[in-house]
């Protein structure tokens, strides 16, 4: 999984750093305005726990994550 930032011009996303290849499918996710969210103390300091995880590379691949995701039968 990646992270990236970008901005929208002309009407496409121009991503900031390396480009994706090409047929990559990506999620946008855009902030509406000035829009802030709140958390509670317990919440944020299980999101500082997260970032220092990731921030020292402790992070799982794409592939774990899938694989733990209960699968759709139809």
């Amino acid at each position: 999984m990646k992270l990236a930032t970008g901005r929208v011009v002309e009407g496409k996303v121009v991503v900031d750093g390396p480009p994706f290849e090409e047929g990559t499918v990506v999620t946008v996710l855009s902030r509406e305005g000035e829009e802030t969210f709140e958390l509670t103390p317990e919440q944020e300091a299980e999101l500082l726990l997260s970032i220092a995880e990731a921030d020292r590379g402790d992070t799982v691949s794409d592939a774990e994550v899938l694989r733990g995701l209960p699968r759709r039968r139809d």
